[in-house]
């Protein structure tokens, strides 16, 4: 049986930037349906980023979304940074006048949104297959699904988010041409991380270089640590059993009169590093969010935090263009998002490239990556530069209400 039915907005993907898409879509009177392939249980336990700007943080906030990313969300000044033998600590608060970041893992922003749309009356669908999205570059596109039942919909939309990751259907049914730019660099290293019951050992996250490749030692609660080790592109996670991974991430961290606690390994993963970005973030009637739009290796914790930029501007535009038929700011979408998705993305490569060890790296490189830290913890410049994109640049405005024009809502369009 096919069900035939009509919405403002189709949502493909039920991460945090669907999620929060249909949730301040619905904060500015937006209609919307959002579907998901996965179950809501995989979407609530899938252990991804933790870290938030600033920015993200007042952003959630002010949509309704801040009461227990406040009540359990670890606040921290800065971060540290370890090299040949040092630790340095960068207080982003003091250089940015203010700013900060703030742990609080992804799947409890997916949680909060989830149980904030299921009490709106408007939860999403869960574990549905066959989705298609179609007639992209007319003014009705169509989103088709087969729901947990088995009963088809075919939704005909005003618009169509695509907020379905990298491997997702929406930006691979965009048409040969559509996109102007695919641009893409692998790196020849991934990351094996855990999450350990084993308390923080330190007061901030740190992100260390080591001859042996790099580690980062954060925290998801003042009781579980996240922690990273830098391994091969193609490494076999068979090949680290809990008693290699410890001695492993000791021997980084390694410091006169400092210890890493240890504790049993809840879960532990490979993440492969890849930066991709693609453009223009828009095809007709097809809008592209998150990872849909760009991937960012992890070092510079802007994945999570871009995809909140992202629907934060999208959900501003699609509010204008169907409550009160304004396209300025959906024409300039794709032009304000990649001025940040390319900012954030020169960071994250930046920091990737100036922390790891590259497989054939010789002493040439290894001597300018030292003195790329060296400048960075004796420079208040230099610290400041990377404190100000690391908690996030530029204020997130939400607020369709105004009558503000693209250039004054988004200086980066002017």
């Amino acid at each position: 049986m096919t069900v035939h039915e009509r919405t403002q907005v189709g949502i493909v993907g039920a991460g945090p930037a669907g999620l929060l898409l249909s949730h301040l879509l619905s904060l500015g009177g937006v209609d919307s349906v959002c579907v998901e392939t996965r179950s809501r249980a995989y979407c609530e336990s899938r252990q991804r980023a933790g870290m938030l700007e600033s920015t993200t943080v007042e952003l959630l906030r002010a949509v309704g979304l801040g009461d227990r990313l406040d009540a359990e969300g670890l606040e921290h000044d800065g971060i540290y940074l370890q090299f040949d033998g040092e630790r340095h600590h960068m207080n982003f608060r003091e250089l940015t006048g203010g700013r900060w970041i703030t742990i609080y893992a992804q799947t409890e922003i997916v949680k909060d949104i989830i149980a904030a749309r299921t009490a709106a009356g408007a939860a999403p669908q869960f574990e549905v297959s066959n989705t298609a999205v179609s007639a992209l570059d007319t003014a009705r596109p169509v989103l088709s699904y087969t729901d947990a039942r088995g009963m088809r919909h075919v939704v005909t939309c005003d618009v169509i988010a695509g907020c379905d990751g990298f491997h997702g259907i929406t930006r691979r049914s965009i048409p040969g041409g559509g996109l102007t730019m695919l641009a893409e660099r692998s790196y020849p290293y991934a990351w094996l991380g855990i999450l350990a019951a084993a308390p923080p050992s330190t007061d901030e996250v740190i992100y260390c270089r080591h001859d042996n490749g790099f580690a980062l030692h954060s925290m998801r609660t003042p009781e579980i640590g996240r922690l990273y080790l830098q391994v091969p592109a193609d490494e076999d996670i068979s090949r680290w059993p809990d008693e290699r991974i410890w001695p492993e991430l000791a021997t980084r961290f390694a410091l006169p009169g400092w210890s890493l606690t240890s504790g049993p390994v809840l879960q532990k993963s490979i993440t492969p590093m890849r930066s991709f970005v693609a453009a223009p973030m828009r095809f007709g009637n097809l809008f592209l969010a998150g990872d849909a739009a760009h991937i960012v290796p992890p070092t510079g914790a802007k994945g999570l935090n871009l995809a909140v930029a992202d629907v934060t501007a999208l959900a501003t535009a699609l509010i204008r263009l169907i409550r009160d038929g304004d396209a300025e700011l959906t024409a300039a979408y794709s032009d304000h998002c990649l001025e940040r998705v390319w900012r954030s993305t020169h960071l994250s490569w930046w920091m990737t490239s100036m922390l790891h060890i590259a497989p054939d790296q010789d002493q040439f490189e290894s001597e300018l990556q030292l003195a790329q830290l060296r400048h960075l913890v004796s420079s208040r410049t230099a610290a400041a530069s990377l404190a100000e994109t690391y908690t996030g640049y530029r204020p997130l405005r939400f607020d369709p209400s105004t009558r503000l024009d693209a250039a004054r809502l988004w200086p980066s369009v002017a």
